[in-house]
Order: structure tokens, then sequence, then C-alpha cells
């Protein structure tokens, strides 16, 4: 007992500051990297006052929306094994995002969720992580592939390029991306599959407990899954429109849409840590959104308040909450 109550004290005394402190200092890091830096805080910092403020605000006021969807999702998911609250999967859907920021593709992300669940349902919850995951992965990638196919239809003619990719080489990221996603959703509609391969592991038959929730998931619940996916997608792709929109890059609804789903698409496909991200994401909107705007500074001034928003911010708050976590207790 005196063991576990020290290693709690450090957790939460040094462990959880040191990472705030971290993150700060990453967020200073991938900023001041950022190009058009200076122009695009100061067009920024006029944003919440402007003539389009309130588009500001409801981009501000999305950001709970965006992690209420994931929140709830969290809440669906957990049903099986463990009852929790609204609040309580708010919290640890916060604090998986803390702890995803400096891993790879934002693997710590479920080491952040569990620490909410009872000792001995932590290790299901892993595999309850990973299958909301997915369902926000098919989401990303049969949207990214519409908008893909937007691009090559009508708007790149061939001969001509856009992101430096010619048409031919969008043509490859389009069927590339089409066959990945579809082999995730036979898989994600065939979770079972994944338990039977399992078993037939040698020495592997100890993680059966851990993934065999899995198998209760019918296709009802996957199909609900994916829509509270959905509708955490369209969350962003409103964020983006509407500070675009603040911001003077002007835009037009539908082109923003498809514009949206291809950055999400790209994002997903390649490897980062998410404390990365926003040197990613600034580079590719600009070349991919500048073939549309000229106003760079508001693309890349776009790119840095989603990713504060929507990010940093609910990491820092998600460090604060893993202070109040009772790690050790039994339920």
């Amino acid at each position: 007992v005196c063991v576990s109550k020290n290693i709690k004290i450090i957790f939460k005394y040094v462990l959880v500051p040191a990472l705030a402190a971290w993150l700060f200092y990453s967020l200073y890091n991938q900023v001041k990297q950022q190009p058009h830096l200076s122009e695009s805080l100061k067009m920024v910092r006029t944003v919440p006052f402007g003539a389009n403020a309130w588009k500001f605000w409801v981009v501000v006021v999305l950001v709970f929306f965006n992690w209420g969807f994931e929140a709830r999702k969290w809440q669906f998911l957990t049903a099986p094994i463990e009852k929790i609250n609204f609040f309580r999967a708010f919290r640890s859907v916060l604090s998986g995002v803390t702890l995803s920021l400096n891993t790879p593709n934002r693997i710590g992300e479920y080491g952040g969720r569990i620490l909410y669940l009872s000792e001995g349902n932590r290790l299901k919850g892993i595999s309850l992580s990973i299958a909301g995951s997915i369902s926000q992965l098919i989401i990303t990638l049969f949207i990214g592939c519409l908008g893909l196919s937007w691009i090559l239809l009508f708007v790149i003619p061939q001969g001509t390029s856009i992101m430096g990719l010619s048409h031919f080489w969008i043509e490859v990221l389009l069927l590339i991306s089409a066959i990945v996603t579809v082999l995730i959703v036979l898989f994600f509609f065939r979770l079972a599959w994944l338990i039977k391969a399992v078993e037939k592991i040698p020495r592997a038959h100890k993680l059966i407990p851990y993934i065999s929730v899995l198998d209760r998931f019918e296709n009802k619940i996957l199909l609900s899954l994916l829509g509270m996916s959905f509708l955490r997608y369209c969350v962003f792709i409103l964020q983006y429109i509407l500070l675009w929109q603040a911001l003077d890059v002007n835009i037009d609804l539908v082109a923003g849409v498809w514009l949206v789903s291809i950055l999400f698409l790209v994002m997903a496909v390649v490897p980062s840590f998410a404390i990365a991200d926003l040197g990613i994401r600034g580079q590719f909107s600009a070349a991919l959104v500048g073939y549309f705007s000229t106003n760079t500074i508001g693309i890349v001034g776009t790119t840095l308040g989603i990713w504060i928003l929507n990010l940093f911010l609910p990491a820092v708050a998600g460090s604060l909450m893993i202070l109040g976590i009772k790690f050790y207790k039994r339920d």
C-alpha cells in the first residue's frame, strides 16, 4: 500500500506537471517553426473581435461537441464491460489526448483512456478504444476518397498537378486509399476474425480474455459507432470552414468540404507524432488550399487555430484531470 501511495504521489506531483511543461515547450517549438508566423498570429488575435467574430466563437463551442461526441462514443464502447457516466468518459478522452501528443500515431491515447476504467477492465479497454479509432478511420478514409475523386473529376485536368502530385499519382493515391478502406471495413464488421486468428497463435491465448469483448459487437452496434464518428467528422469540417471564412480564406462550401476531407485523409495515412502535426498540417494545408486561395496567412492561421483549439488546449485540460484519477481503486 505504501509503495502504491508513493507511486501515485510521484505520478501526480512530478510526472503530470512535467508533462504539462513539456506540452507548452512542444507548442512553443512547433509554433515558432511555422511559416508567416508573426502575420498568422496577428490575424488570429484579431479574429475573436472582428466582423466575423461569431464564426470564431462557434468554432470554440464546436470543440466541446467534437470531444463530446468522442466521449459519448467511448461511453458507448465501454458499456459491455463497465458503465461510466458522460463526465467520466469526457475526462477519459481528454486524458487520452494528453498522453497521445508525444507518442507515434497517438497510440498513447489508449493508455490515457483506460486510466478511468477499473483495474480489471483496463486491458479490455485498449481493444475497445482501438475499435473506436477504426470507426473514425473508416469515415476519414471513405470521405477522403470522395474528396480525391472530386479533385480528379472537377479540379485538376490531365497534365497538371496539385500538392506536387500529378493527376496520375493522385489516381494512384485514390486507388490505394479505396483498397485500404474496403479492407478495413471488412475487418471492422468481422472483428470476431481477430479473436479466431489470435487463438491460432501459439502462446497468445492469454490475450483472448482482453479481446473477446469485441465479439459482442453486432453490426447494429458497429453502425452506431460509424454514425457517431461521422457526426464528429462533420464537426471537424464545419470548424475548418468557419475559421477559413473568419480569416478571409475565400473558398466555397463544396470545395471546402472536400479539401478538409483530403487534408484528414493525408493526416491519417502519414505516420507522425501528434505534437508534430502542426508542422505537417501547415505545410500540407498551404500546398492544397493554396491552389484555391492566395491567402496563405489565413490558411496557416486556420491550421494553427484548429490545432490549438482541438488538440493542445484539450491536452492541457487532460493533464489537469489526470491529477484526480484514483489509479489504484478496485471496483
